[in-house]
Parts: structure tokens; sequence; C-alpha cells
């Protein structure tokens, strides 16, 4: 615990840190429109239901937060099987990070948050590459 963070700060989630549904909610549709927009990695939505992925995101990124579990979708490793097929690879995962990152930027999450977020997501590089 560092001097500034109060007992009861250390103990709150990282969603409830970020700022809970509102938060994950803004956050998730801000990163979409700037990961469907990228010319390197638009591809791997092509004929993709994005209101349905948008839905999950919101739910997996809750559920990674520490928020509640309301996350019905596939495992990392399968839900990313035939993006991998198709040439989905570390460069992608970066340009996905890269993303991320700016959203938090945009939406002035302080650092210590996003290097949290961005841990967080660099765990599952190997998941998400079938590695």
């Amino acid at each position: 615990m560092s001097t500034t963070e109060t007992p009861s700060e250390v103990s709150l989630t990282l969603y409830e840190r970020i700022g809970g549904a509102a938060a994950v909610e803004a956050a998730v549709e801000v990163f979409y429109k700037k990961v469907l927009a990228d010319y390197r990695i638009y591809r791997f939505f092509d004929g993709v239901d994005t209101e349905r992925l948008i839905a999950k995101q919101k739910a997996f990124f809750t559920m990674a937060f520490g928020g509640p579990n309301h996350y019905t979708g596939e495992d990392l490793r399968s839900a990313h099987s035939k993006l991998v097929k198709i040439g989905l690879g570390n460069d992608h995962f970066d340009v996905v990070i890269e993303h991320l990152t700016a959203t938090l930027k945009e939406l002035k999450v302080p650092q210590e948050l996003i290097i949290e977020v961005t841990t967080l997501a660099e765990g599952t590089r190997k998941d998400v590459l079938g590695k």
C-alpha cells in the first residue's frame, strides 16, 4: 500500500477503481471505434456481429477487472483460434494493446490503472495467439 492509498482503496477491485459499469461501457465503445477503423487489424472483424462482440467484450472486461461475472463467451484460445489460422499474430496483438492504452488515456484513466489494465491484457497474449 502506498502512502496515498487508504486501506479501503487497496481492497477495491480494478473494476471499482476504474469506475465500474459506466467506465467499462465507455472504454469498450471508444476502443472498438479505434479497432474497427484500423487498417492493420479491421480484416479480423469481417462478418462479425459487432454489437454482439461489444456486449461480450464489456462482460469480459467486467469479469477480468474483478466486477460481476456475466461473461458467457468462449475461453480466449477457442474464441481466437479461427483468427490465428488466418494470420493473427503478435503485431496485431500489439495494435490492440496500443488502442486499449490510447482509449484509457483519452478517457483520462490514471496512469497506474492503465498499467494495471494493460498488464492484465498482456497476460492474455499466449491464450489469444494459441501459444
